[in-house]
């Protein structure tokens, strides 16, 4: 196959994540390696994703990472370096408009690589712009390149920025565990982890089994419909075995006719279309407490289980870095409209490859948590699910500090 020469870009999208940054740095990499092979001259970054792009807000990454230390610093900064945003883009019949723009800025920008780093809703993307390229016969390689702490996209075993966040979701369990464990008294916290349509970030609760042999006394995940009243004698069976009850539960948990426990009032939504939730640890705290009247507390870990860099999983960080490499690989290849992938190799030893997939085939689709790994209560998960997890947190980064905090690079 003959070299496609001209300029790359690549956007951010999304929620950020602690390991998104690591992706970026992955495709600098890459691009690098093929600025020498005579494939790409200018790797540029867009602003916002699409809509920095559509503002032509641009800038050359090539100048920017010039050095080995800047990407090493790249690599371990939370959050989207380029800015992200939230826009989902409408059929090209829908919104000729938009899409003619997007044409002329590729064209007069002579970008013939699009590299876009996100979730469900930025494949999406990818999707329709792999497809209108080929419509309007203008050669241009679409690569998606997949992020999200939700670890929900079908087609790949695990998304980069989950370990990350699972890791820091179970040193966060662990720790408070070890400090409602001090007092005698029956006492309930209730924690609640991200998760909207898919548990398997509050699954990462259960991980401090693995180190030291205990964890949360109960995990509710969305894939099984929370019933209040077992809800409640379940706290009642676990203050038999200790008075320090801990509670795991996902945002999205839902009640039988399939409403938010956490559903804010007046059912606002978002730029997606998607239910804003108020709290559903908050909402359990007055249960519990009107139905128990013991001591309750909820904990809501918020924007942390997704920056919280200090405490990213090398494992994951090393995934996404080659994943971002692999996109460029992928496009060079000739390949368009397709996802990386993390693939999970048979055998007693974790290991993984990169590859792809057609990106129609997981846009819009959500993975969920498999009833397997799940326990016959639904109030807890099992050792197959513990299996799965345990690799995806291990190591840590060599983190390099200025002035007694983790040093951060900015775009």
């Amino acid at each position: 196959m003959s070299i496609l020469r001209g300029n790359a870009v690549v956007g951010q999208s999304g929620g950020p994540t602690a390991a998104i940054n690591a992706t970026l740095a992955g495709v600098i990499r890459g691009a690098l390696r093929a600025r020498e092979a005579g494939a790409i001259d200018v790797l540029y970054g867009m602003r916002n994703g699409i809509e920095g792009f559509l503002r032509e807000d641009l800038v050359n990454l090539f100048e920017r990472f010039d050095c080995e230390e800047n990407l090493s610093v790249l690599e371990a900064t939370p959050a989207a370096a380029l800015g992200s945003c939230r826009r989902k883009l409408k059929s090209h019949e829908a919104d000729a408009e938009t899409y003619a723009e997007i044409l002329r800025i590729l064209k007069k920008n002579n970008i013939r690589y699009f590299f876009y780093i996100g979730g469900n809703d930025s494949m999406d993307t990818v999707n329709k712009l792999s497809e209108y390229a080929a419509s309007n016969d203008y050669e241009l390689r679409v690569v998606g390149v997949p992020k999200t702490i939700d670890n929900d996209l079908m087609a790949t075993d695990h998304t980069p920025g989950f370990g990350s966040a699972a890791k820091f979701v179970a040193t966060t369990f662990k720790e408070i565990l070890r400090d409602v464990s001090v007092y005698t008294m029956k006492a309930v916290t209730i924690v609640e982890v991200m998760g909207r349509d898919a548990g398997w970030l509050t699954t990462s609760a259960a991980l401090p089994v693995l180190s030291g042999g205990m964890g949360p006394d109960l995990i509710y995940l969305p894939e099984r419909a929370f019933d209040v009243d077992k809800f409640i004698a379940d706290i009642e069976a676990a203050f038999t075995r200790h008075p320090a009850v801990l509670v795991a539960v996902s945002e999205g948990i839902r009640l039988a006719d399939g409403s938010y426990v956490g559903a804010g009032i007046g059912g606002k939504t978002d730029a997606f279309g998607h239910v804003q939730l108020s709290g559903a640890g908050k909402v359990l705290e007055g249960v519990v407490k009107e139905r128990l009247g013991c001591k309750v507390r909820s904990i809501e870990l918020n924007l942390p289980q997704r920056c919280a860099s200090h405490i990213a999983s090398l494992t994951d960080i090393t995934e996404s870095v080659n994943a971002g490499a692999g996109a460029v690989t992928a496009a060079l290849d000739g390949k368009s409209g397709v996802m990386m992938t993390i693939e999970r190799l048979p055998g007693g030893e974790y290991k993984t490859r990169i590859g792809c997939t057609p990106v129609s085939s997981v846009a819009n689709e959500v993975k969920t948590v498999p009833a397997d790994y799940i326990n016959a209560e639904g109030n807890g998960v099992t050792e197959a699910c513990l299996n799965y997890l345990a690799p995806l947190i291990v190591g840590e980064l060599d983190i390099k500090y200025e002035n007694g905090l983790p040093k951060h690079i900015i775009i």
